[in-house]
């Protein structure tokens, strides 16, 4: 740790002492507390302040990040309870700079702060901002609703430690030459609808100013029958009794929790219906409602926002079914859990999934860019907003055929062309255009935090008008161009499709949670009687 006075550094816990990175010359603080263990009698309930301590903290070597699992044949878990932490970069000079938040992505069960590619040196030098990456609690710790087994815990405890985290940064930033009147949130993936989330939550409104959510799978929110239906399943992989109280599960192992929910990822029927075990749920307090009618209704905070996705997020799912009938099936069994009364204009809308492109880009665009249209529909009423499509790939990645997967983007945006697994695939092949399309996405981050809107040649999402059909999308491939209202027939499909409830057609999950829970619980979770 560097004794030099201005990387020592208070905070409203103590004071943090930073280095300045060796390789990339950047001033940096790791592993700083914003909050407490949130272990044992903690454990599901809202986050509380860092405890103080004396002295001069280490702040030069990463923290260990939330507890999850790492989904190899060893069933290791790693990482602490004790999570709520932060890195903190920024250029070598003392200029205030605006401040960018990073929430990582990881299906809300795996990540962290500190993981090569969203370190942000090169993003904070390129783009001349405080750039803070934050850890918060996963999976089953952090996103799964446990009020239909008792009320004394909060039913998305991540949300809540991302809000500690941006009041922190509101408390605290400007000590480290920060400005906590420019706050941009930020993240891709998970990380991406964290930033739509916390749009709508009310107690994050006014501490940020400005959102980026790339590739965020908005619409992936529980509600409580849905998340009852997999406490259940939590409660019957953990052996424990139906009676359980949270007593009970805050006294069970950690990793064993970790375990169990890992095992439900990976073995639950309903993934191939978009329904993974661990999501936000809709609560009234920090999702007052679903993501896309709060948006509908302008109840989101009015702050500018980009938003996009990648061209190829699911291209893995081109080898998935062999056959047309496989490919038609699976996509019915996915729509119809949602609005099977409407699920024939989708398939329409995509060649009735006759090509395993088409069945990918269903995959694609039912997660990632159907509500991120929504949203951005919605919110070009409230504040500026403007959207992009990332189509670039190398000449390995289209040759393998997987395009511009799912992650390819972040590599550009951090400037970093061999920090994800993703790039290893092909490490020593031809980047021809790399360095242009990440410098262009780094001109316009960097303009959005600085003044809140792209840079030049970039317009906002508009309205249609008497010449231009508007919904401008920025395409950034080796030459970036503009695109109008792009795939409507498919975006028309989806707005007359109903994606905020899974479970509408799921005629067999009502009576084993009526069993499970009992009828007036039940009655509770879903306002209505069972049934009728």
């Amino acid at each position: 740790m560097s004794d030099a006075p201005h990387l020592e550094v208070p905070t409203t816990a103590g004071t943090v002492g930073g280095i300045i990175h060796s390789r990339t010359g950047v001033r940096t603080w790791r592993g700083v507390p914003y909050g407490a263990t949130t272990a044992g009698e903690h454990r599901f309930r809202v986050p509380r302040p860092a405890e103080p301590w004396q002295g001069v903290r280490d702040a030069s070597r990463f923290a260990p990040p939330a507890m999850q699992g790492v989904f190899s044949w060893r069933d290791a878990v790693y990482g602490t309870e004790d999570c709520l932490t932060l890195d903190i970069v920024r250029p070598d000079t003392d200029d205030e700079l605006p401040v960018v938040v990073y929430f990582h992505g990881g299906t809300f069960v795996t990540g962290a702060s500190n993981e090569k590619v969203l370190r942000g040196h090169f993003l904070a030098q390129a783009t001349d901002i405080v750039y803070v990456s934050v850890n918060f609690r996963l999976g089953v710790l952090g996103y799964l609703d446990f009020r239909s087994i008792g009320d004394d815990c909060v039913a998305n405890p991540a949300i809540w430690d991302q809000i500690q985290s941006l009041e922190w940064v509101r408390d605290n930033i400007a000590n480290f030459g920060g400005d906590p009147n420019r706050v941009t949130i930020m993240g891709e993936s998970a990380g991406g609808a964290a930033v739509t989330h916390l749009m709508c939550a009310p107690a994050a409104r006014g501490l940020f100013h400005g959102g980026i959510a790339q590739s965020p799978p908005s619409a992936s929110v529980h509600s409580r029958v849905q998340a009852s239906m997999w406490v259940r399943q939590l409660l019957d992989g953990m052996g424990m009794s139906r009676l359980s109280t949270l007593e009970d599960l805050r006294a069970a192992d950690a990793e064993d929790l970790v375990r169990t929910g890992q095992s439900m990822l990976l073995n639950g029927k309903e993934l191939v219906q978009f329904n993974t075990s661990f999501m936000p749920t809709v609560d009234s307090v920090t999702l007052p409602q679903h993501p896309i009618d709060i948006f509908e209704n302008g109840d989101q905070a009015p702050v500018p926002l980009i938003i996009g996705t990648n061209s190829d997020e699911a291209s893995f799912a081109k080898t998935m079914y062999q056959t047309t009938g496989q490919r038609q099936r699976a996509a019915r069994r996915a729509l119809d859990v949602y609005d099977p009364d409407n699920a024939h204009q989708v398939l329409e809308a995509y060649g009735y999934v006759g090509g395993r492109a088409d069945f990918a880009d269903l995959i694609a665009d039912a997660v990632f860019w159907a509500p991120s249209v929504m949203l951005a529909t919605s919110h070009r009423r409230v504040a500026p907003t403007w959207m992009y499509r990332f189509e670039y790939a190398s000449a390995t990645m289209r040759k393998l055929g997987l395009g511009a997967m799912h992650t390819s983007d972040l590599v550009a945006v951090f400037g970093d062309p061999n920090s994800t697994r993703a790039s290893k695939i092909d490490r020593f092949g031809s980047k021809e255009g790399f360095e242009e399309v990440s410098r262009i996405m780094q001109y316009h981050w960097g303009s959005f935090f600085h003044s809140g809107q792209p840079g030049e040649g970039w317009p906002a999402y508009g309205f249609r008008d008497e010449e231009r059909p508007g919904r401008a999308t920025v395409v950034f491939d080796s030459e970036p161009y503009v695109e109008l209202d792009p795939k409507a027939d498919q975006r028309r499909a989806w707005e007359g499709f109903d994606m905020r409830e899974w479970g509408n057609n799921r005629a067999d999950l009502m009576e084993p949670l009526a069993e499970f829970f009992g009828f007036d619980v039940l009655e509770t979770l879903t306002g209505d009687r069972v049934g009728d």
